[in-house]
């Protein structure tokens, strides 16, 4: 079990997109530098003067490449260690070379387990462990090496448990898109089944009045074209997303702008519902209609769980040409975004799927907001052409 453990840490891959760099890494460089300048000027028991200031310098520098070469940094930075150290065991100098910023380095073991592979983690690790045993003495009593190494860990432990929580979180979101993911495919299904039961039905009528009356049969078969076209085009509209994802599905319709009157009247609510309805919204896709739906759903629960204070949400759902927006507002207390959890992480992946965007986030003035744009239909360079008769 160990070995395998040991195996899997090798081969753990860096985290994705590790930031190059940020501002606050210029902060550190800036708090870094001065801290240098101000021990070199005010101690006076420094010894190896120049030399210490250039290895300070260097530490400060260093942490500017720790996201994106872990390894390396701590490589350079702990190996200039160890070859100061070895110099000093050479020239015996009265005190230990160096700075107190050179603490500054501890940055580096925080970096290591968090950005690194594990490949990078173990043999990083190598490289501390060895500057760490170079620079303690015989005469380093038993309790100030524990402390001392203790010290020098406590970062890179730190870095893994934010690796850890990262990861975590991570997959708790994927977690939520694959659902919501889920959630379109059985719609899909839905849809699917819904049009291919009208063009047997459509097709079964052509066949038997194509004998007696060709004029019904040619229409019969009209029909057909025009289901069968409307099929692919909502297969069309998420298969792209969907088509290594193989879910059993049950024949229900799924919701839609229709059943908004309904939702917002069910009982229980402590808030007051403006539903205010605006457009053609009749004729929407059916993934589009189901998109609406949950939207004002997940959003005016939110409202009902979290709304400090509010006596109202406000829901308007707008037809436009080509798009259809959302908007869910309510006209409680400014809390800032503490309302931004999963329910809202499914949405903007359906949204994504769907060719939209969801933004949800606190009011200008008051409440929390949520608008969504989703579009009618695709593009008509990726829609299905037909002859129109």
């Amino acid at each position: 079990m160990l070995r395998d453990d040991l195996r899997t840490l090798w081969t753990e891959p860096r985290p994705p997109d590790a930031p190059a760099r940020v501002r606050r890494d210029w902060v550190l460089l800036a708090a870094g530098l001065g801290a240098v300048a101000l021990e070199a000027t005010l101690r006076e028991d420094v010894v190896w003067r120049p030399v210490a200031v250039v290895f300070a310098v260097w530490l400060c520098l260093l942490p500017l490449w720790r996201r994106t070469r872990p390894l390396a940094m701590v490589t350079l930075g702990f190996g200039s260690v160890i070859l100061l150290q070895l110099a000093s065991l050479v020239a015996a100098p009265p005190e230990p070379v160096g700075l107190h910023t050179g603490a500054i380095a501890l940055v580096l073991v925080y970096a290591l387990p968090r950005w690194g592979s594990g490949r990078e983690i173990v043999l990083g690790s190598a490289v501390i462990l060895a500057a760490f045993a170079l620079c303690v003495t015989d005469e380093t009593p038993t309790v100030e090496r524990f402390a001392g190494f203790v010290f020098l860990m406590l970062p890179g432990l730190i870095g893994a448990a934010v690796r850890f929580r990262v990861a975590a979180r991570e997959r708790e979101w994927e977690q939520v898109r694959s659902r919501e993911r889920e959630q379109l495919a059985r719609e899909l299904h839905d849809t699917v089944a819904h049009h291919v039961s009208a063009i047997v039905i459509r097709a079964q009528a052509g066949r038997v009045l194509a004998g007696t009356d060709p004029s019904a049969a040619v229409e019969a078969l009209e029909g057909v074209e025009e289901e069968g076209a409307r099929t692919l085009d909502e297969m069309r509209a998420m298969v792209a997303a969907l088509r290594d994802r193989g879910v059993g599905a049950e024949l229900a319709p799924p919701a839609g702008v229709a059943d908004l009157e309904r939702l917002v009247r069910a009982p229980g609510g402590r808030l007051r519902v403006d539903l205010g309805l605006d457009g053609e919204l009749d004729a929407l896709p059916p993934a589009v209609d189901a998109a609406v739906y949950r939207i004002v759903q997940e959003s005016v629960t939110n409202a009902m769980r979290h709304a400090v204070c509010a006596t109202e949400v406000v829901v308007r759902v707008t037809a436009e040409r080509r798009t259809v927006r959302v908007s869910v507002r309510d006209n409680g207390q400014r809390t800032g975004r503490g309302r931004d959890g999963y329910g809202l992480a499914g949405l903007r992946e359906r949204a994504a799927l769907l060719g939209g965007t969801l933004q949800a986030g606190p009011g200008a003035d008051e409440g929390w907001h949520v608008e969504a744009q989703l579009p009618r239909a695709r593009r008509e360079s990726d829609g299905h052409s037909r002859p129109r008769r």
